[in-house]
Order: structure tokens, then C-alpha cells, then sequence
């Protein structure tokens, strides 16, 4: 009696690329929401656009390249314009997402060939290439709604994103700097600018962007990507290795430099809870295309983009160094996995 057998793998999920996608999207929620309650429409827009003209670069490419057109329903595109929209500041130009969404999609994901080719994350692709070759309208977050002098509108959202000027004539640069002149950049620029001018860390988060703790609103934002990404790890869509990895190495390098020198750098709870911390080590590190797939190799990935985050930030040219990070790590993946790949059975 014959059998037939179906090749390796045998194991069976009855989750779809489709379902991870969306529960992801889905578990972003909570991070949108303070992200959108402190810093405004304009993060509304930047994700329902970014997100709409990712489906429809994937939609096209899929096209040009003779492919079913179902494989737009599986949400990896609507996923990375989601990422890319929550990581470009909320009023900048339309064109600035559009040349994102270009790269993210067609160069950083099709090239490659398409969902499960990629080599490096496409939204950090995207966002890496923009604020290099953008950096004053990829920089110009507005403060915080609690301590702005001209909360921008739903009207004067818009407006700026796609004339560069609200009704009133005010530019963006004005309204990120507030009408009486005063700035307000993010914490970690804040603390950056003022080590370059002579102060110390202490007194740079003196600033009244600051408030509590890591900085007003961007304390909540990174709160909300905790909680989401809480929700991905008990749904087992993530495995816990790479978050845990990199949030304790960033912890323990940033607590290391605290002690040794408090004035030269900032403290371990601004490094957790400013910035794109939450959000990479739950939403865009965990990516498991780009990521490490061996058990030990998830503990070196993640490490990895805790040290170099925490190396970026305090010596890089850049406030923030997610990004970065993330695609370092992603260049060094093959090596990982390599030494780390499990033996199988019956050898040595």
C-alpha cells in the first residue's frame, strides 16, 4: 500500500498572511491613537495616505510584473505604509510620502522579488533614504497639543501637507516653532541640540517638551506601541526574543553610560519610553522576513539593535537611531542565523 506524502514543512497554521498582517495593523491602534491625540491630524493623514498608496504601488508593480493581483489582499503592503506613515512627521509634504512609498514598496520590496524576498525592511528602507535626503521636513515634528500655542486644525492640516502654508499663511516651520518663535523639538533632539551647544543631558531636559519622565506625548506614544505590542506576543503572532532583547540591551548600555557619565548622555527611561523604541522593538524589528529565524539568533538581532540604537543616538549625527539600527541588523542576518542555525538530529 503507497502513500503519499507531502514534502517538509508539516506544520500547519491556520493563520494567513492575510489574518498576521491585519492583527498587527490592528495592534498599532494604541500607539496611533496617542500619537494622533498629541501631535494632531496630521498623523491621521500621513497613515490613511501612506497606507492607500502602498496598496496601490503593490497593486501596480503586481501588474508590470504579470502577477495575481490577490496577493494585494495578504495587507504586507497596507502594513508598511501603515509603519512608514507613523514614522514621517505629521505635516510633512505629500510628495515626501509618495517617494517613500516608492521606495518601501517597489525598490526596498519588489526588487527583491516581492513578500518573502526582501532583505531589509521596506518601511525603514524608506525612511532611512528620506531622512537622509530630507532631513528638515523629516525633523519638523510639531510639540505636543498640551503645550503648543496653535494646535493646527483638521483644515490647516491639509493645507500645509499639500501647499506648504495654512489659510492664515503660517508655514510649517512656523507652526513647529510656534507663532511666538518659541521651539519645540523631540526630546531626543532637544537633548542632542543641547549637548552640541555646551549643556549638559540634565539640563537639555530642563526643556518644557520634556514634562515627566521621557517627553510630553511621546511618554503615551511609546506606552500605546508597549500595550499593542503586549497583544502581538500573547496572540503569538511575535515570538518574545527580539523585543525582550533589544529593550533589555538598550536598557542596560544606556543604564552603563547613566553611571558612568549622567551629564554626557540620557537616561535609561527617556531611551525606553522616547522616540521609536516601542514601535521598533515590537512592530518593525520583529519582522519576520528581515529578522533572524533561529532561537539564539532572535537574542543577537535584537541585542544588536539595542546597542547600536543606543550608539546612534548618543554619538550619530541623528536624534534617533531605530532605523538605522534595524538595518544593520538586517545586513548581518545571514551571518546570525548561520552560527546559530540549530544541529540536526543525528549529527554532530
Amino acid at each position: 500500500m503507497a502513500f503519499n506524502i507531502a514534502s517538509s514543512p508539516h506544520a500547519h497554521s491556520r493563520r494567513s498572511t492575510h489574518d498576521i498582517m491585519r492583527n498587527v495593523i490592528l495592534c498599532c491602534g494604541l500607539g496611533f491613537a496617542a500619537q494622533w491625540y498629541f501631535f494632531g491630524w496630521g498623523v491621521v493623514f500621513q497613515v490613511l495616505f501612506a497606507g492607500c498608496l502602498a496598496v496601490l504601488a503593490e497593486t501596480i508593480i503586481l501588474t508590470l510584473r504579470q502577477r495575481p493581483l490577490r496577493q494585494v489582499r495578504d495587507n504586507s503592503a497596507l502594513l508598511t505604509g501603515v509603519l512608514l506613515g507613523l514614522s514621517i512627521p505629521p505635516l510633512a509634504p505629500w510628495w515626501i510620502t509618495v517617494i517613500g512609498i516608492f521606495f518601501a514598496v517597489v525598490i526596498a520590496k519588489h526588487l527583491y522579488g516581492g513578500l518573502g524576498q526582501n532583505l531589509f525592511n521596506p518601511a525603514m528602507v524608506a525612511y532611512v533614504v528620506l531622512l537622509i535626503s530630507f532631513p528638515v521636513p523629516m525633523t519638523s515634528w510639531l510639540p505636543p497639543a498640551a503645550i503648543s500655542d496653535h494646535p493646527v486644525t483638521l483644515m490647516e492640516s491639509l493645507q500645509v501637507m499639500f501647499t506648504g502654508f495654512t489659510a492664515d499663511g503660517f508655514s510649517v516651520h512656523q507652526l513647529r516653532n510656534g507663532i511666538d518663535g518659541v521651539t519645540m523639538a523631540t526630546p531626543l533632539d532637544t537633548i542632542k541640540t543641547a549637548m552640541k551647544a555646551g549643556f549638559t543631558a540634565t539640563e537639555g531636559m530642563n526643556s518644557p517638551v520634556f514634562g515627566t519622565l521621557a517627553g510630553i506625548g511621546w511618554t503615551w506614544v511609546n506606552i500605546g506601541f508597549l500595550l499593542g505590542g503586549l497583544v502581538l506576543l500573547k496572540l503569538r503572532i511575535i515570538q518574545w526574543q527580539i523585543p525582550v532583547a533589544m529593550l533589555a540591551a538598550l536598557f542596560v548600555i544606556s543604564m552603563l553610560g547613566y553611571i558612568i557619565s549622567p551629564d554626557g548622555t540620557a537616561s535609561p527611561l527617556v531611551h525606553l519610553f522616547s522616540g521609536a523604541t516601542m514601535l521598533g522593538a515590537f512592530f518593525i524589528a520583529t519582522d519576520p522576513v528581515s529578522a533572524s529565524t533561529t532561537t539564539r539568533g532572535r537574542l543577537i538581532f535584537g541585542a544588536m539593535i539595542g546597542i547600536l540604537t543606543y550608539l546612534i543616538r548618543t554619538f550619530g549625527g541623528f536624534p534617533d537611531g531605530v532605523a538605522f539600527s534595524v538595518l544593520l541588523a538586517n545586513m548581518c542576518v545571514p551571518l546570525i542565523d548561520y552560527y546559530t542555525r540549530p544541529r540536526t538530529y543525528g549529527h554532530s
